[in-house]
C-alpha cells in the first residue's frame, strides 16, 4: 500500500496517497467517527443545573466562553503536535497538558476522548501505521490526553496546522451544540442555524489564539473550568463531562 499510488479498479487512473489522506481527513472530522465526544457537554450540563445556562442566547455566550478558553488553553497543544507530529513531541505535549489541567472532571474527559480517537485512529486509518506503532508502545506511558493526540492525527493526515487548529474549534463547537440540543436548550434546526452564525466567533478565536506555543497556553475562562468541576456532584446527569 505504501510502494506505490494504488489503481482504481473503477477508472484505471492511479490513486495517490494524498488522494486517500483527504478521505481520511474528512473522516477525522465526521460526527460518526466513534470518538465519545458526543457523551460529553464541556459542563453545559452543569451550568444547566445550576442555572448559569437557560436559554440559546445564554447557550450562545457559554459556546463563546468555551471556544474561547480552548483556544488559548488547548490550541497551542494542538499547533505544536500537527508541526511535529512524533512520539517523543506527543508523550512531551501529553505530559504538559496533564499537569496542566486542574479540573478533574475536564482530565478524565480529555483522556478519555484522547484514548477513544487514538484507538479509532490506529484503526482506521491504516494508511499511516505509524499511529498503531505510536498508540501500542504508549500505552500505560502517557495519558492520552486529546488536544495532542488530535494534533498529531492531523499532523500525520497530512493537514497543515491552520487547518487542523480551526479544525479542533470546529468538533469542539459541534460537541457543545449538540450536547444543547440534547439538553432541549435548542431544536435541531436552531442548532444548525446557532452552529453556522457561531463561525465567525470561532474564526475570531482561532485568529487570536492561533500558532501559539505551548509555553503562552493559558486559562481564559476560570468559571468554566469551576462549572465542569461541579458535574461530579450532580445527583442525576446525562453526559460524562
Amino acid at each position: 500500500m505504501e510502494g506505490g499510488p494504488e489503481v482504481n479498479k473503477g477508472t484505471d487512473k492511479p490513486t495517490s496517497l494524498g488522494s486517500r489522506l483527504q478521505w481520511s481527513q474528512w473522516q477525522l472530522l465526521d460526527s460518526i467517527l466513534p470518538t465519545g465526544g458526543f457523551a460529553h457537554s464541556s459542563g453545559l450540563e452543569a451550568a444547566v443545573q445550576t442555572c448559569l445556562v437557560s436559554s440559546v442566547e445564554d447557550v450562545r455566550t457559554y459556546l463563546t466562553h468555551v471556544l474561547e478558553n480552548t483556544g488559548s488553553l488547548l490550541l497551542p497543544f494542538v499547533y505544536s503536535a500537527t508541526m511535529s507530529p512524533n512520539m517523543e513531541n506527543w508523550h512531551k505535549l501529553d505530559k504538559i497538558l496533564d499537569a496542566t489541567l486542574t479540573n478533574e472532571v475536564g482530565r478524565k474527559a480529555s483522556i478519555a476522548q484522547g484514548s477513544a480517537l487514538m484507538r479509532v485512529a490506529a484503526a482506521a486509518f491504516s494508511e499511516v501505521p505509524s499511529l498503531k506503532i505510536m498508540r501500542d508502545a504508549s500505552l500505560g506511558v502517557v495519558a492520552f490526553h486529546h488536544a495532542p493526540i488530535f494534533g498529531l492525527t492531523c499532523g500525520l493526515l497530512g493537514f497543515d496546522s491552520e487547518t487542523s487548529q480551526r479544525a479542533y474549534l470546529f468538533i469542539t463547537m459541534r460537541d457543545v451544540i449538540s450536547a444543547a440540543t440534547r439538553l432541549n436548550l435548542v431544536g435541531p434546526l436552531g442548532a444548525a442555524v446557532l452552529q453556522h452564525q457561531m463561525a465567525i466567533v470561532a474564526e475570531d478565536v482561532s485568529n487570536r489564539w492561533m500558532n501559539r506555543k505551548v509555553e503562552e497556553a493559558c486559562q481564559s475562562a476560570p468559571l468554566l473550568d469551576t462549572v465542569q468541576g461541579c458535574h461530579g456532584y450532580l445527583f442525576s446527569r446525562l453526559f460524562c463531562s
